[in-house]
């Protein structure tokens, strides 16, 4: 593990932890010293990565919880909130198969159905950030940690479905960033190029 411990004592909740990006950001956080909650919709993959982290002297707990629900994630995100005093840090991976939004297809062969399943990770990323928000507002401290590709900048083509859902997670986090900023709260966003290493590409 990484001795750097930069986040040691620090509290941070990663959904979508059983992917793959999920999965490589939780175990970077409990190598830095974090204290990791790691949520996703199948127990066996989140808690498969808590093992590993636990196999290399990190701390880190397992819990289902379905991003897309508003109601599972703020009990989630309260009962963290509660059981640790704070929540330092937010990080959201959850998305699609790309072969689910129709990547690689120009915008005039998308079904409606392709182009809106995208919006999922928008819905996704506000459910999570507000709560988590709501927690860091009050300790006026915390980091929420947005995730995009470059596509949320049209540069190629046939990605226009999940490029409209980058953009809008970067706008939202724009806005976001105004409110909450100035009592302490970071919101900032990971924009990469594609993660051909991961299980979603």
């Amino acid at each position: 593990m990484n001795k750097s411990q930069i986040l040691e004592r620090k509290r941070a909740v990663v959904f979508g932890a059983g992917g793959s990006i999920g999965a490589a950001v939780a175990k970077e956080f409990a190598a830095e010293g974090a204290e990791v909650f790691l949520a996703g919709r199948t127990q066996a993959n989140v808690e498969g990565v808590v093992k590993q982290i636990m196999a290399d002297g990190g701390c880190a707990h397992a819990a289902v919880t379905d991003a897309v629900d508003d109601v599972a994630v703020d009990g989630y995100i309260d009962g963290v909130a509660r059981q640790t005093g704070r929540i330092d840090i937010l990080f959201n991976a959850i998305g699609p198969l790309a072969t689910e939004y129709g990547n690689g297809k120009n915008a005039v062969d998308l079904t409606v159905e392709e182009y809106m399943v995208p919006l999922t990770i928008v819905k996704s990323q506000f459910i999570t950030a507000r709560a988590a928000a709501r927690q860091m507002v009050k300790q006026r401290s915390g980091a929420i940690i947005f995730l995009t590709g470059s596509p949320a900048r049209g540069h190629v083509e046939g990605a226009t479905a999940i490029g409209a859902a980058f953009g809008a997670i970067e706008s939202f986090m724009e806005n976001l960033a105004v409110e909450i900023g100035p009592v302490g709260v970071r919101a900032v966003c990971l924009r990469t190029t594609a993660n051909t290493d991961s299980r979603t590409i």
